[in-house]
């Protein structure tokens, strides 16, 4: 990396290297049964320079041919955007727990066990399931140098479960699934079986949801799935330069219920998305972007806030292969005071939604989201009754925030990058086919 960095120098007047390795080892199960042990090792390097003012890109996989990757950043800086950051210098990063050394002593047949154990419980409750299953390991060293001194190293750990299942009957098909994931080793499986099991309760009885205007609860899973994109969009600083965020202009602004808050926050402990540092060398930070109802902020990266005159809040993110661009690295949504049992006790006739498919495909933008209930449950007379087929929802983010009849206190992680509480929602339009 020094040596690359050192003949950008002399090819531009600024440059940075970004470099990440990392070592994956996955087992996987397809069908009930182990399809596959893999590890695999992969090394790429970036290099940004800024060249006559213009911004220049070059990666390289393995081992890179220095000299030819700077060859390849020069030449594209004649064709890039105009830089309007500065480079950060050295820094000093907050201290953040991301690594275990346990995650790389987990053996891979205690990892084949693991699976075997996911496996056994969703076969053995539900005969006839088919379940598609993963544990998953991984260490990834990242570094960054860049010609005004800054620089930046660490080691992250990270540990996955998850499974599927698939139970066909005729022509129905019931699908269930959970994940989770740590920077520690995971060692019980019911953390990731328990919530598919009752998934599995729930659904062995089969219900009716009318098409009209009906109160809806989202699970965490719900929440990630119908509720996070709209608001990741709005709250991007690239769209609010942009003029695009429907948010952009009421910072400030009392826009959604006084008990919805949301953070961005990379610094919790052994979480899958928390660092010390962005992808650009910006110290981590906890960035406040809804506190109860009102818009406090927006994330950027150093190139969006230099455009929009502001300072970047440490959310550069960037593939493998691909220029920093704002990304939240670990939203949090404060938990209300109101349980899962509580808000089902409180709807006369309404739904639960565990996973809507497709709701990303709608205004964006406008909040608004549609999409079919591929794991929802009917709720009556305060308990839930079974499971929904061939229903959709639809609504607008904005409007459903605005108005929250409650926020749950239990929360879960999903993804690796959203803690939530599930929602309840008072009124959503509900179509069922028949």
């Amino acid at each position: 990396m020094e040596q690359i960095l050192a003949l950008a120098k002399k090819a531009a007047k600024e440059a940075e290297v970004f470099e990440i390795a990392s070592e994956e080892t996955r087992v996987k199960f397809e069908s009930n049964r182990l399809k596959q042990m893999r590890t695999n090792q992969s090394t790429s390097v970036a290099l940004r320079v800024i060249k006559d003012g213009r911004i220049g890109f070059a990666t390289a996989a393995g081992t890179a041919d220095r000299q030819q990757l700077v060859k390849d950043a020069v030449e594209t800086a004649a064709f890039g955007s105009r830089a309007k950051f500065k480079l950060p210098g050295d820094a000093r990063y907050p201290k953040v727990d991301i690594f275990d050394p346990a995650v790389e002593s987990v053996a891979i047949k205690d990892m084949v066990a693991l699976g075997e154990e996911m496996v056994a419980a969703l076969t053995e409750h539900t005969p006839g399931i088919l379940c598609e299953a993963s544990v998953t390991r991984s260490v990834i060293n990242v570094r960054l140098i860049n010609s005004r001194g800054g620089k930046a190293e660490y080691k992250k750990s990270f540990f996955g479960l998850d499974i599927e299942g698939n139970l066909i009957t005729g022509t129905d098909m019931l699908f269930v699934g959970e994940q989770e994931s740590s920077c520690r080793p995971i060692t019980d499986p019911r953390q990731v079986t328990d919530p598919v099991l009752n998934q599995l309760d729930r659904a062995k009885e089969k219900a009716k949801s009318p098409t009209k205007l009906l109160p809806v609860v989202f699970t965490p899973n719900g929440v990630a799935s119908a509720l996070v994109m709209p608001l990741i969009t709005a709250l991007n600083g690239k769209t609010v330069y942009e003029g695009a965020s429907p948010l952009g202009d009421k910072a400030g602004q009392k826009v959604f219920d006084k008990a919805f808050s949301l953070r961005d926050d990379p610094s919790l402990a052994y979480r899958p998305a928390s660092r010390p540092c962005d992808d650009e060398g910006v110290p981590s930070q906890k960035t406040p972007l809804i506190n109860k109802g009102t818009v406090r902020g927006f994330i950027y990266d150093l190139q969006t806030a230099a455009l929009a005159g502001k300072k970047s809040t440490g959310n550069g993110n960037r593939g493998r292969g691909s220029l920093p661009n704002p990304t939240p690295s670990g939203l949090v949504i404060t938990p209300g005071k109101t349980t899962f049992d509580e808000m089902v006790a409180d709807i006369k006739e309404g739904l639960v939604i565990e996973i809507l498919m497709g709701a990303e495909q709608g205004n964006i933008l406008g909040g608004d989201f549609s999409g079919n209930v591929l794991l929802g449950f009917k709720i009556e007379k305060g308990k839930i009754v079974g499971r929904v087929k061939d229903t959709m929802v639809s609504g607008n983010v904005y409007k459903m925030l605005k108005d929250i009849a409650a926020i749950g206190s239990e929360t879960r992680w999903v993804g690796g990058f959203l803690q939530t509480p599930p929602f309840y929602c008072k009124e959503l339009s509900v179509s069922s086919k028949g």
